[in-house]
């Protein structure tokens, strides 16, 4: 028989016989009073202590729920006025940044010959209008005439029964009267083109007027000039451009919608905007687009805002609100965010049982980012939030919180 294995059974059994049968001596040999004794009994039942975090005390209130965009501002109106007819520039160029009011004139361009058109164009419409009278006579001589037949006719047809005339002399009555009647058709064929040449004239005097108003490019709304107007002198061609102006009160934010958020939003709704550089803005929403961008699935929307002082640029970046129903909400710290195990957003909370204060995964849903912190749903009305230590803790993990009150 190998010896050490007899020496480890001779310890273990005296070790068993002085626990069992003689543990004052065991005692002696570990220098453990009875006091040492109970106490350490005692302290491996007490639980462990808990993981200390910091946990705020968060109550519920009521917010604006809103869907958040990114977006733009963007001209209420932006126009390339254009030269209708070609011609030289005679006016002198209005500079990029001047306002200009409806009506204003952007561009003037060399008649030439326009006014010599317009003077022929004029009298060929005295012309055609003195010949409406002449017209006029005439049917009134053709019409007199072929009263005149129809007399004739009748007294001849009266005279032939009679026996008092012939027959031929009747015929011949007949036949001048034919005559008569074609006159008159003739002469309301005169008069017809007479008034057509009439309408002609006035036509071509209204194609010269009209060519002469082209001659001046003036600004359809009232707006800032974005391009210098043609230069002095520059030979412009039809629709070479003379001048951009730009229409910034009101202005619009444009923004792209997913679709999920679409039905939230209904025009005539509440929509705030923050610029870059911090200005708020505020105005309604105007449209919402009924078909969706090809490419990204998403839908536009414009809102309205005033920009009296034109202080707003187009193009800007903003950040847009669109107000939707109030809901109930906990305002957070963005760091007490955090993810379970399937990937969920949400935080952990302190949860009082009848042993202990455990921790909590909570889901969330995220309605904003604010300047103060994240506007987060899903919560109870109160709930005490892990804010400090809530990524060292897992469900049912015992803690030791330190609170502490929500700013106001």
């Amino acid at each position: 028989m190998k010896p050490i294995p007899v020496v480890t059974a001779i310890l273990v059994a005296a070790f068993l016989y002085l626990l069992v049968i003689d543990r004052d001596r065991l005692r002696a040999i570990a220098q453990i009073g009875p006091d040492d004794e109970s106490a350490a009994l005692q302290d491996a039942d007490a639980p462990a202590p808990g993981i200390g975090v910091v946990a705020l005390r968060s109550t519920a209130r009521e917010v604006d729920d809103a869907v958040v965009l990114r977006g733009r501002t963007e001209a209420a109106r932006e126009v390339e006025v254009r030269a209708e007819t070609a011609g030289r520039v005679i006016s002198e160029p209005l500079r990029r940044g001047a306002f200009v009011e409806t009506g204003d004139l952007l561009c003037v361009l060399d008649p030439g010959t326009r006014e010599v058109e317009l003077a022929e164009a004029e009298a060929r419409l005295g012309e055609a209008e003195s010949r409406l009278p002449t017209a006029q006579a005439a049917q009134a001589e053709a019409q007199a005439r072929l009263r005149e037949a129809e007399i004739n006719l009748s007294n001849a047809k009266r005279l032939s029964e009679g026996g008092y005339q012939s027959e031929t002399s009747v015929i011949s009555a007949e036949a001048a009267m034919e005559a008569a009647a074609a006159q008159v058709q003739s002469a309301a064929s005169g008069l017809v083109s007479a008034r057509a040449g009439i309408d002609a004239a006035r036509a071509a005097v209204a194609a010269a007027e009209r060519e002469i108003d082209k001659l001046s490019i003036r600004a359809p709304f009232h707006g800032v000039l974005e391009t210098d107007t043609a230069e002095l002198g520059l030979l412009m061609q039809t629709g070479a451009p003379c001048a951009t102006i730009l229409q910034l009160d009101p202005i619009r934010l444009v923004g792209f919608v997913p679709e999920v958020d679409v039905d939230k939003i209904r025009v005539g709704a509440p929509a705030r905007g923050r610029l870059a550089s911090g200005r708020a803005l505020a105005g309604e929403v105007r449209f919402v687009s009924r078909s969706a961008d090809e490419t990204t699935r998403t839908f536009r929307i414009e809102a309205v805002v005033p920009n009296p002082d034109l202080a707003i640029r187009d193009g800007q970046t903003a950040e847009i609100l669109i107000d939707t129903n109030g809901t109930q909400a906990h305002l957070l710290p963005q760091s007490a965010l955090t993810l379970d195990d399937a990937g969920r957003l949400g935080v952990r909370l302190v949860e009082e049982t009848a042993q202990a204060a455990v921790a909590r995964f909570a889901p969330v849903a995220l309605l904003r980012d604010t300047a103060e912190g994240v506007l987060v749903a899903g919560l109870e009305p109160r709930a005490d939030v892990i804010v400090v230590g809530q990524e060292y803790v897992t469900d049912g993990v015992r803690v030791s919180p330190s609170f502490r009150d929500a700013a106001p």
